[in-house]
């Protein structure tokens, strides 16, 4: 019998810890991604619940605690930058705002692929254009590269996942919008940033907040817009370029206030920009004939959460262990992964259903 070949589309979280997983099980990965490297930065992430003890398992975690960004909790500030509320770290027990182990996505997504790089194929630079689940294998079309086939593909490709569109067609692609909208991005620290993040309100539903980094010398720096009044003048934001989506919140936001000249002005100068909406992947999507879904693609609670982090983590432990079990009998491993995540889709991320 030869060994069976899984294709993962995605190599930010999800994917190469379900990969880490199914390695042990003897399963071959291949993991696609469509960047041409990993992604180095990123929001601030943290690693809750259940997600702390795979990761624990996986003998990472004093890899990952190593690299927190030792932020100290959030202040709440008024437009001369006065603190009005302050939330220190709750160190004992990690659930605070700020956790106890706050990191970086980039460097959280290097942890994932340094531990995997010797055990999986990784294919940077190109992506599944098509999908034939004919029942007994899976076809897929690249944009670059060759056709190949696999026993099972995973889409752990992100809230905007490819590997969904293709293989599970859902009204607004399966989003539900929050009414909200996000640009990451880095700047250099200056003394006064310190160690708390801040987080700035400003009228017309705005904000800024700024977080640190685990010692690099730059500021994390998150803009947001809330309320549906904006929709009309965001919604095409995808079909923008990255300096017309930098030009696009410089006109939303240049007389909020606070810190905000400054933020634009080395925002223009970043090169880690990234704009996204603030959204839920509803209803939750599992799996569908020989093509699964985890983490934002199959289960997005909105990467404003808290919690997008520790569900991919925590989802891609259980399809892989359901996978490794199931003896090939893959729908019956996909069967099970739905009944075992459901529940914690429902109570954990907080969904609405209807």
């Amino acid at each position: 019998m030869s060994q069976p070949s899984i294709l993962i589309s995605g190599g930010g979280i999800a994917g190469p810890v379900c990969a880490w997983w199914l390695h042990r099980a003897g399963i071959k990965t291949t993991i696609i991604e469509r960047a041409p490297e990993l992604r180095k930065a990123g929001q601030g992430i943290d690693i809750r619940g259940q997600a702390r003890e795979v990761v624990k398992l996986m003998e990472l975690w004093d890899t990952i605690t190593a690299k927190s960004t030792k932020e100290k909790g959030l202040l709440f500030i008024d437009s001369q930058g006065k603190t009005c509320a302050s939330f220190p770290v709750d160190e004992k027990h990690g659930n605070s705002f700020t956790s106890d182990v706050e990191i970086i996505r980039g460097d959280l997504a290097q942890v994932f692929y340094d531990a995997t790089k010797e055990t999986s194929e990784y294919i940077f630079d190109d992506h599944v254009t098509a999908i034939d689940d004919d029942g007994k294998k899976v076809t897929c079309t690249f944009a670059e590269g060759p056709q190949r086939t696999f026993d099972l593909v995973i889409g752990a490709d992100g809230m905007r996942s490819k590997v969904r569109r293709l293989t599970m067609p859902l009204e607004n692609d399966g989003l539900s919008s929050c009414a909200q909208w996000i640009a990451y991005f880095t700047i250099p620290a200056t003394p006064h940033d310190g160690q708390f993040a801040k987080w700035y309100n400003a009228p017309g539903g705005r904000l800024i907040f700024l977080r640190p980094d685990n010692g690099g010398g730059t500021t994390r720096v998150y803009l947001a817009i809330t309320g549906s009044m904006h929709a009309s003048k965001v919604a095409h934001y995808p079909t923008l370029s990255v300096p017309e989506q930098k030009r696009l919140w410089r006109q939303l936001t240049s007389d909020m206030g606070f810190e905000i000249t400054r933020v634009l002005d080395e925002m223009d100068r970043s090169d880690d920009f990234y704009m996204q909406e603030i959204a839920q992947v509803k209803p939750p999507q599992f799996y569908r004939g020989r093509v699964a879904l985890a983490g934002d693609a199959g289960y997005c609670p909105s990467p404003i959460s808290g919690m997008g982090t520790s569900a991919a983590i925590f989802g891609a432990y259980c399809l892989a262990g359901e996978l490794a079990t199931c003896g090939g009998e893959w729908e019956e491993g996909l069967k099970r992964y739905r009944e075992k995540m459901l529940p914690f889709v429902q109570s954990e991320l907080t969904f609405s259903l209807t």
